[in-house]
This record gives structure tokens, sequence and C-alpha cells, in this order.
């Protein structure tokens, strides 16, 4: 079935350009990860907080999109690496000592990786998943 075969809503070309949804991570222990995650999601515009006594999770304001945290007491973390884009290295400085404060572990920058034009700063939350904040520049053509 080819999508320009019916008439899409402007609300389902919203979704389909959006291409994320949620995470979903795993933690050994949430009381360790929840400070951690409270302070820097709010400042990557997850605000909207929808936790129940099961899971942390906070929406982005409007759009749907979630960060949940659930405990599961057999995980280890792995080589996955989570990484949230900000329109400016600023932004990655300003979040960087966000995640210092809130309790990040091996930090690694923030400064240029990868050549010119990706910006970004990693880390591990306190229960050693990996994460990352990044800028890109476009691409020229």
């Amino acid at each position: 079935m080819k999508l320009n075969s019916f008439a899409m809503t402007s609300e389902n070309q919203k979704i389909r350009s959006r291409h994320f949804d949620h995470i979903d991570l795993r933690v050994p222990n949430l009381a360790v990860a929840r400070p951690f995650y409270a302070a820097l999601l709010p400042a990557l515009g997850f605000s909207e907080d929808v936790s129940n006594g099961q899971w942390f999770q906070l929406e982005a304001e409007n759009q749907g999109a979630f960060f949940g945290i659930t405990e599961s007491a057999r995980h280890v973390p792995n080589e996955n690496r989570i990484a949230f884009w900000v329109e400016t290295i600023g932004e990655v400085n300003h979040l960087t000592e966000i995640i210092r404060k809130a309790g990040a572990q091996n930090i690694e920058g923030p400064g240029y990786d990868e050549g010119p034009g990706y910006y970004a700063v990693f880390f591990e939350d306190p229960c050693g998943n990996r994460l990352e904040i990044c800028h890109r520049e476009p691409k020229s053509r």
C-alpha cells in the first residue's frame, strides 16, 4: 500500500515526520536514577511528569514523545547509547553543567568529535547507561 494512496491528516503527517515516539530505558535501581533524570529531562523539553509507582516518565509538552525509566533489577548497562540533539553548542555546554551537578559519570567533553561540525558531550547516568548530548551542523550540499 502506498502512503500517497490516501489522504493523510495534518496530525498524521506530523507524526510521520517526527520519527521518534519514546525511549523506554531500564535501570537496576529507579531510586538512584530518578534524581538524575529529573534534572536532565526537563532541560531537554520533557517536562510533563506522568509517572506512576512502577516507572518514572516525562513527556515532551504537546508532542506526545516521552522518556520512560523502569526498574529492572537484572539490567546491566551495555554499549548502546542514547543521543539527544540540541540546536546550539551553547546548549551542549549548558546541559553539560546540568549533568555534572546531577551526578553523571565518565563525562567526556564537551568538544568536537567525529570531525568538524559535531560538538558533543558523552556521559553515563548513575546506573551506567550511556548517553550523549550533541549539536550537529547541517551538511553543506
